[in-house]
């Protein structure tokens, strides 16, 4: 009962102002936002175009090259989910990010802030898979999307969100849009709202998907300023927890090592759970943007809501699928990349 109350309330904080039909703003290409299911997607989109044996799906496939690539590196989880992430917010889930530069271009693989971003060979792993069996049928898109799903899922042995396929691939990714459309470490909360609300994603969509850091670690760079010059007079970020600054510069001190790697979830960045939420609440979420949600009075109160485990992991789910479907091409839109790396004809 208790478990239902508050899903109501979830629902009744909704920002309605992030969920209009108004453009998505940057890039948006008239493509479909992150409401339902995405235009165009569905279930098993590929059970009759795609089976490698009787019994050898595209989503099998799929799930045991993740898995096996995250027992051996659990690591790799949130590479794969911080692709999905990265891909979706520029030209949408087109797997523009997965191509390399050219001569003549740089691509979003080669902007600042994917330039961390790594889970490639695993998508490409897969894709040769496919293409041996069921050549210029499955997308890279669709597989960078159920590579996420499958990378988080594997904790649990079991699907943690239903993804809906038919994606087509982009044959456009320009290193100029990423800095304008994904949500940086440093933004503040209105920065990230309005970022979400272009792509047709709410404020529970925001603190929800926020919950990926539940998972994966971070570099000194990113948080320096928040630990010696905050204000420009070399403090410290006063909205951050006193210890865990003083914790964050022993880590870190200054000038910082580049490598130095910090877990965005303190002691539990292997695992994925609502534990980020409670350190949010504590005032120790790493980044300016982490932060920035406790800083708006309905965004704290779904932080709050969100540190049950169960509620949690229903929001992410359904923010995921929303997310999953921003921008996605479909019905003649794109094509079926042969390599995840390069537009087909170059």
């Amino acid at each position: 009962m208790m478990k239902n109350i508050i899903g109501l309330f979830l629902v009744s904080i909704l920002v309605v102002g992030c969920m209009g039909a108004g453009g998505r703003g940057g890039n948006g290409h008239g493509r479909g936002h992150g409401n339902g299911n995405g235009g165009g997607l569905k279930m098993n989109f590929y059970g009759k175009l795609c089976r490698l044996d009787r019994l050898v799906t595209v989503e099998s496939t799929v799930r045991q090259i993740v898995w096996s690539k995250v027992s051996a590196d659990p690591s790799m989880a949130a590479k794969l989910l911080r692709l999905h992430y990265h891909d979706c917010f520029v030209r949408g889930c087109d797997a523009s990010i997965l191509l390399d530069p050219t001569q003549n271009k740089t691509t979003e693989k080669t902007a600042g802030p994917n330039r961390s971003i790594s889970g490639y060979e695993v998508i490409d792993e897969i894709k040769t898979k496919l293409e041996a069996k069921c050549p210029g049928i499955v997308s890279c898109a669709d597989i960078v999307a159920l590579a996420a799903r499958d990378a988080v899922s594997f904790q649990f042995r079991k699907e943690m969100w239903p993804v809906f396929t038919g994606r087509k691939d982009g044959t456009v990714s320009l290193a100029s849009e990423v800095g304008g459309n994904l949500p940086s470490a440093g933004a503040n909360f209105t920065t990230l709202l309005t970022q979400f609300g272009t792509k047709g994603l709410n404020l529970n969509d925001l603190v929800a998907l926020s919950g990926a850091h539940t998972i994966g670690i971070s570099r000194c760079t990113l948080v320096a300023r928040r630990l010696y010059n905050f204000t420009g007079v070399g403090d410290a970020d006063p909205s951050l927890d006193v210890s865990y600054a003083q914790t964050l510069r022993g880590l870190c001190p200054n000038p910082q090592n580049p490598a130095t790697a910090l877990e965005m979830d303190p002691k539990s960045s292997l695992t994925f759970d609502s534990d980020y939420y409670r350190a949010l609440n504590q005032h120790k979420g790493l980044f300016v943007s982490d932060a920035a949600l406790l800083t708006n009075r309905q965004s704290a109160r779904v932080v709050n809501l969100l540190q049950n485990r169960g509620l949690f992991f229903t929001q992410f789910a359904k923010s995921m699928v929303r997310m999953g479907g921003v921008g996605v091409l479909t019905d003649g839109q794109g094509e079926i990349r042969k390599s995840c790396r390069v537009v087909n004809g170059q």
